[in-house]
This record gives C-alpha cells, sequence and structure tokens, in this order.
C-alpha cells in the first residue's frame, strides 16, 4: 500500500469546495445542535457525541439543554445532579469534565466561551478536535478537525498508510488536514466544511462498506482507487482487554431504601453513586461481619443460612466497558429495622458518604447504568 505523504495542490485546490458543495446539497441539516453558532450548544453536542451514537444523544440533548439552559446554569449545579442527568450516556468522565468546564468558563471567563482554538484546549474536557468543532462552527476560525470519522476520510482520501498507532504519523495527519482547510478568503466555509467532515465519516465513508458511489471525492480518492478503502486507516496497536469480577452488595431495608455510597472521584464509575463494590464474595460478606454478629447475639435474624444474613444472590451478569469487562455478582440482603440500624454503623465507618436512599431519590441520582437496571428489577 504506498504512502502518500502530503496531499496534491490539486487535492489541496478542490477539496473543501467539493465537499462543502457537497454538505449544502446532501448533508445532514436537521440535528437540533446544528444550524447554531451558539457555542454553548455546540460544545455540549460534541461532547455527548463523542463515543455515543446520535440517535441516543437525540434523546439526551434536548433534556440537558431544558434543565441547563446556560454555561452559567450547569455551572451552578451540583455534580451529583450534572451526573443523574447523565445517566445512561455512559463513558461518565465526560459529565465530570463538562461541569468543571463549565464552573472554568463562568470563573475564568466571565461565562464566555473562548474564541479560538488553542485558549479552549486550556479547559477541562476539551481536546484538540473539539476545541477546533467549536471554533470553526462559532467563530468562523482556520482550524482542522482530527475525530475518529475524519481521520477515516482523510486516509482513505490521501491513501495516508502510515501507522497511527504512532503519534509522529498523528502529527502528520493533522497537518494533512490542516492543508486541506477552505483558503483564507474563503474561512466563512469554516462551519459547512467542518460539518462536511463529519457527515461523510458518518454517513459515507463507513468503516465496513462505504458508499463510495455516493462520496463527492470518490475522483480523486486513493482508497476508492485501490479497491479497498477497508484498509484505510492503519492503527497497529491495540489495546488488550481486562476482566474483573465485582460483588455488589444491594442492601434494602424495610422502607424499600437502599443503602448507595458514593465512588472515589477516579476509576471507573468516578463520583458516582453506586451499591457498594468487593473484588469477591467473601469480602463482600466480611465487611458485615461484626453487625451480623451482633444481629445474631440479639436473635434479630433467626436461623440464617448463611454465616451472616440471609442473602438471595442474583444471577451474575457482564457489563461492557470500552477497555474492560465487568463480572456482576449482585448480593441482595433484605434487612428489617432493627437490622438496619445495626448495619448503618458499620457501613458508614467503611463508607462515611454512604445512606439510605428511597427510589424517588436515586432515580434522579447519576447511578452507573447497571446498578440502575438492578435497582430497576422487581423484587
Amino acid at each position: 500500500m504506498p504512502k502518500t505523504l502530503t496531499p496534491s495542490e490539486a487535492q489541496k485546490a478542490s477539496f473543501s469546495a467539493r465537499i462543502v458543495a457537497w454538505q449544502t446539497l446532501k448533508g445532514r441539516h436537521g440535528l437540533p445542535w446544528q444550524n447554531t453558532r451558539d457555542p454553548y450548544r455546540v460544545w455540549l453536542s460534541e461532547i455527548m457525541l463523542q463515543q455515543t451514537q446520535v440517535s441516543t444523544v437525540l434523546d439526551y440533548f434536548p433534556r440537558f439543554l431544558a434543565r441547563f439552559p446556560s454555561v452559567s446554569s450547569l455551572a451552578a449545579a451540583s455534580q451529583e445532579e450534572v451526573l443523574g442527568l447523565w445517566s445512561g450516556l455512559g463513558y461518565y468522565s465526560r459529565a465530570r469534565h463538562l461541569h468543571a468546564c463549565a464552573q472554568a468558563i463562568v470563573d475564568l471567563h466571565g461565562g464566555q466561551f473562548p474564541r479560538t482554538a488553542e485558549v479552549l484546549q486550556t479547559l477541562p474536557g476539551i481536546g484538540r478536535s473539539t476545541a477546533a468543532a467549536i471554533a470553526s462552527f462559532c467563530f468562523d476560525e482556520r482550524v482542522s478537525i482530527l475525530d475518529g470519522n475524519v481521520k477515516r476520510v482523510l486516509t482513505r482520501f490521501l491513501g495516508f498508510s502510515n501507522d497511527l498507532a504512532q503519534l509522529a504519523n498523528e502529527r502528520m495527519l493533522w497537518q494533512h488536514a490542516a492543508a486541506l482547510l477552505p483558503p483564507p478568503e474563503r474561512a466563512h466555509d469554516m462551519p459547512r466544511h467542518t460539518q462536511a467532515l463529519m457527515d461523510l465519516g458518518a454517513t459515507v465513508c463507513k468503516i465496513r462498506r462505504p458508499l463510495c458511489e455516493a462520496c463527492p471525492l470518490q475522483t480523486s480518492c486513493h482508497g476508492f482507487q485501490s479497491g479497498a478503502p477497508e484498509q484505510w486507516p492503519v492503527r497497529t496497536k491495540k489495546r488488550m482487554r481486562k476482566a474483573e469480577s465485582w460483588w455488589l452488595l444491594w442492601l434494602e431495608n424495610e422502607r424499600g431504601e437502599v443503602w448507595l455510597e458514593t465512588r472515589p472521584q477516579k476509576g471507573i464509575w468516578a463520583g458516582m453513586s453506586a451499591l457498594p463494590v468487593r473484588p469477591s464474595r467473601e469480602a463482600l460478606l466480611e465487611m458485615l461481619a461484626p453487625q451480623a454478629q451482633e444481629v445474631h447475639a440479639q436473635n434479630l435474624t433467626p436461623s440464617p443460612n448463611s454465616p451472616f444474613f440471609k442473602i438471595d444472590e442474583r444471577p451474575a451478569f457482564k457489563h461492557v466497558l470500552t477497555h474492560r469487562d465487568l463480572y456482576l455478582h449482585p448480593v441482595k440482603i433484605q434487612l428489617n429495622a432493627a437490622e438496619a440500624v445495626l448495619i448503618q454503623s458499620g457501613l458508614n465507618a467503611l463508607s462515611p458518604q454512604g445512606q439510605w436512599v428511597g427510589a424517588t431519590r436515586w432515580e434522579a441520582l447519576g447511578l452507573p447504568t447497571p446498578v440502575r437496571q438492578l435497582l430497576s428489577q422487581h423484587p
């Protein structure tokens, strides 16, 4: 597969004009975050669309805007409230960064989005491509984006066969993307140029079975001419998937409340409310041992069928993350009033931020999707 290291003059001269004309006639125009110069809406959509399908974001975007219509209202919210509204979208670090970014915009920039990609990149959770998207859509800045879809379009168009697992090659592709921007006198084309790249990658230049017959770049695309455009982009390095077993302690008192604790601010489900997690069944039951012994001593749980409380082990299930598989083992324990009091004293020592939470409240919290699904089940 030959390497094309720089766009030809012919490619540079026609690339932007062709995709802009195509987007005008055949691109996407009806998405709720399009046809706006409001950086708040553009930023919100860009963060939500990271590794998330458009169909899913279409449901969350209007609800989020209804609750937080401005960056200042988002900044003033609690993290718990933001995570609650984000619940189900996944990749929850995005929500935490979104909240921190809103606060930085209010505190450092007077509630106004910076107008250049260079400054936008200094804000939490805004990377180079997202910053470029905001600056080009809202402020006509001549700056290139390079998300996964755009990498696919450009590597196929240029026949760029360098391994993108190497940072030097990715930096080279950034340079090529910049060389294909509209000329300075056509800076007003930047919003449509940027949208065209996104639309081509999402609807035409697909990972498998690209629709080359519908592509405005077909006649000068190396991928099409090769007869095997699926060979691009080239990336040899693949992250190994990991697997972990997590045991979830599902305590429920006689009022139907469940015990939830706040996860650490780093790691999986960071900052979210969740059932207590332990790496094994033994470790999970051990955390209850002191209170279980006291319960038995007071004959609060007659004829237990386990060393501790009467437990209900639910079927284990798999939850898939980006680079990790979690095998979740829910263990449910139904407590009477006296047991719940004894248990709470021990859990408070282990998890000071834990609390009993009723259904009307946990439904609004930022719960991990599998925890929300568990709690929504009937007894």
